[in-house]
């Protein structure tokens, strides 16, 4: 049925109307992250009106919206824990253009998995709740406020997204709470010297995870990165909930389950980035664990599918990613 994909713009409002009665208490001007958030979030409603705001235009706005957090917060991404990267990005410029491609990729990883109900919605909900923890263990009250606002917005849209999906979060809703939660967790990682990016990364692992695999398929598969493609891993895990239990007329069902399914995999990452935020060494392990576990279980995910529907027209396969269609009489 026709579902209105505007959701973005009931969490803007919800941000104006909260997020600037929060006290400054800090001196942190944290306000600046709504104007910041103007380039990505009008790129990504013109997408949901229909203006048709191709993908690397979108890419582009998030991009100067990070420019403009940068130049509004004169903050950047200070360290890596990576002693290379960590010695060159003392060079400001080189910091910045990182800043910016960190930005730009969070705000599209969010977009990416907007692919079911509730569930980019939720690993927001459980992103900000680990920025939220971090930052009141370290006397950031009014950054944890912030978060709460954002927790707040989301929890108010999932109220109608899941798991009926009366509304979407649309682009400018994915790409704006992108936006605004990476930028918490870069001023986050400014405020607090002992944070490691690597429990950064940790809590915002599945959005990314997600995202680099799609790229590196994409790219196996001689397609452009930007393509759009069925094979997400929420999809194969709805796919494979309508093939192996619920039949093909039950999307109303196997589509908001996908979430609660998935639910426990994006949490797991994000706690163990909460604690384990000081302590680079165990934090950069258990991203290694996470990622591995995340490349096998999709990679067992795929062949579990493609057994249950051995006559499909298309294959799910990790090295080939892309659809190739069978040439037997009984698969037409």
């Amino acid at each position: 049925m026709p579902t209105p994909r505007i959701g973005g713009v009931a969490i803007l409002v919800a941000l104006v109307s909260f997020g600037v009665l929060i006290p400054d208490t800090g001196n942190h001007n944290l306000w600046l992250l709504l104007p910041s958030l103007m380039p990505v979030f009008l790129a990504g409603l013109a997408e949901d009106l229909g203006f048709n705001v191709s993908p690397r235009d979108r890419l582009l706005a998030a991009a100067i919206s990070s420019l403009l957090a940068i130049l509004l917060f004169k903050l950047w991404i200070p360290r890596t824990d990576i002693p290379l990267i960590g010695a060159i990005l003392m060079f400001a410029p080189f910091a910045m253009a990182i800043t910016i491609f960190g930005g730009a990729g969070i705000c599209n990883a969010f977009n990416l998995v907007d692919g079911v109900n509730g569930l980019s919605g939720l690993i927001a909900v459980v992103v900000a709740a680990s920025l939220a923890a971090i930052a009141a263990q370290n006397g950031l009250f009014e950054v944890s406020a912030w978060c709460a606002v954002v927790m707040g917005a989301l929890l108010g849209f999932l109220v109608f997204n899941f798991p009926l999906g009366k509304i979407f979060l649309g682009d400018a809703g994915a790409y704006g709470i992108g936006h605004v939660l990476a930028w918490l967790a870069f001023l986050i990682l400014n405020f607090v010297p002992d944070l490691t990016p690597w429990a950064l990364l940790l809590i915002f692992f599945w959005p990314i995870a997600d995202t680099m695999l799609a790229i590196f398929r994409r790219r196996i598969a001689g397609r452009p990165a930007d393509q759009p493609d069925r094979l997400h891993f929420h999809q194969l895990v709805m796919r494979a909930l309508e093939i192996s239990v619920l039949g093909r007329n039950a999307r109303h069902i196997s589509n908001p389950m996908t979430t609660v399914i998935l639910a426990p995999m994006f949490t797991a990452p994000a706690i163990a980035g909460v604690l384990f935020w000081n302590k680079p060494a165990m934090a950069a392990l258990l991203l290694v664990f996470f990622a591995a576990l995340f490349v096998a279980t999709y990679q067992f995910g795929a062949r579990i599918t493609a057994a249950l529907r051995p006559q499909s027209g298309h294959r799910f396969n990790f090295h080939l990613a892309h659809h190739k269609r069978l040439s037997h009489k009984k698969d037409l």
